[in-house]
């Protein structure tokens, strides 16, 4: 489990195609591993994976096809700056929101424009993970817990803070990048929970059908 709040950059300093699976090592001189024990977890890019070897500023993961499929890391180039956050402890402070590592799907930066000091970025993403999305609800991208600040309708708006620009790599996003997308898992769960309410329905979350459950007042 992660909190989504970036611990460092670091970059791919090995790519090994293994039939279908990658095995991917990553320098990290700027994240404490003098904790970090074999078989720990660690996000990489916002994907959850398992330390198979590490150095004092380095580990390797094996990447399975599943997430080469799902995620940007089949696309990795050498040298490429990697989002890293090490899993969280019990003690934890929680500053970001419910990270599982587990990524959704992939979008795609449409439009970077300066507000500000800040920036914006707009996201586009499919509708299968859009309906997750809620304005100034919570998502995950890259490995980043972001407050969603606008919804369109092939995707969301996001404003980049220069802070979170200077401890992450939303500096190399342009338009094109590609993305890894976690949606907040407690609309996952809600989904979930409602379709096993009404099997034979139609299972869509919409204003009627929550109003029908007891989620919000019929207007």
């Amino acid at each position: 489990m992660f909190t989504g709040i970036v611990a460092a950059v670091g970059r791919v300093t090995q790519l090994e195609r293994r039939g279908g699976d990658l095995r991917l090592s990553v320098a990290c001189p700027d994240l404490d591993m003098s904790d970090v024990q074999l078989g720990d977890s660690i996000a990489t890019q916002g994907v959850c994976l398992t330390v198979v070897a590490r150095g004092e500023q380095s580990y390797t993961a094996d990447v399975s096809l599943e997430s080469v499929e799902r995620s940007t890391l089949g696309r990795l180039r050498l040298g490429q700056r990697l989002n890293l956050e090490k899993a969280m402890l019990a003690t934890t402070r929680f500053g970001g929101h419910i990270v599982s590592g587990h990524v959704d799907g992939i979008g795609e930066i449409v439009e970077c424009s300066p507000l500000g000091r800040a920036v914006n970025y707009r996201v586009r993403v499919a509708d299968e993970l859009l309906r997750y999305i809620a304005e100034k609800g919570s998502v995950t991208v890259d490995g980043i817990s972001l407050t969603v600040n606008g919804l369109y309708a092939d995707g969301f708006l996001l404003t980049i803070v220069p802070h979170t620009l200077a401890m992450t790599t939303l500096n190399d996003w342009r338009p094109g990048t590609a993305v890894n997308i976690e949606v907040d898992v407690l609309a996952r769960y809600l989904e979930r929970l409602l379709q096993a309410a009404t099997p034979a329905a139609d299972t869509r979350i919409t204003p009627e059908f929550l109003a029908q459950h007891g989620y919000m007042k019929r207007t």
